[in-house]
């Protein structure tokens, strides 16, 4: 079974991270959920969060997320949603020991976290729905070449609609349940993979 370390999207620690933790959980997994706002705020729409994270800075939320990992084992499965996998990818890129790197509605080039190589033992795995208003294919295919000029394996995974955090059954607007059980399908299909 893995250890899981989960980041929340821009709109901070929703019940939809935890109902993911849940069911990672559920199936034997340990999950580990960070707190990157500390315990300061929690949103129910995108510009006020974007707004708060931008008074955080980027470099502030990617020290928060190396503390929050200090202390955990070097073999790690970084998986974020959203803004939170700006800080699963790095961590994947950057901690020696990672086994993999889920991303769910998000994806950057190497190039835009001021980093050169992909580690080739990582692989990665993307899920956007193909209609999402914050989907850049172009970043996509970005990370997708980095990890393959590394030797990695790179999937994404793509879903009919235009749902952003489509896994969030408390943002009835974008949730998906159909989608989401076969996302949670492909990521636990990963992980059992991993052999450790």
């Amino acid at each position: 079974m893995a250890e899981i370390v989960l980041f929340h999207s821009v709109l901070g620690p929703r019940a939809g991270v935890t109902d993911a933790a849940d069911c990672l959980r559920a199936a034997g997994h340990t999950v580990h959920t960070p707190d990157l706002y500390r315990g300061e705020a929690r949103f129910d729409e995108y510009d006020p969060a974007m707004a708060y994270q931008d008074s955080i800075g980027f470099g502030e939320l990617l020290r928060r997320a190396a503390a929050d990992a200090a202390h955990l084992p070097s073999r790690l499965v970084y998986m974020g949603f959203s803004a939170g996998g700006v800080s699963a990818e790095w961590l994947a890129a950057t901690r020696p020991g990672a086994l993999a790197c889920i991303l769910l509605h998000a994806a950057l080039p190497l190039r835009a976290l001021e980093l050169d190589t992909w580690p080739a033992t990582v692989p990665t795995q993307v899920h956007f729905m193909r209609d999402d208003p914050f989907r850049n294919q172009a970043e996509i295919d970005g990370l997708a070449a980095d990890v393959r000029a590394a030797g990695g394996r790179f999937e994404l995974f793509e879903y009919v609609g235009a749902g952003h955090l489509f896994t969030d059954p408390s943002l009835p607007a974008e949730y998906d349940g159909a989608a989401t059980e076969t996302l949670w399908n492909r990521v636990l299909a990963l992980l059992a993979g991993l052999g450790g």
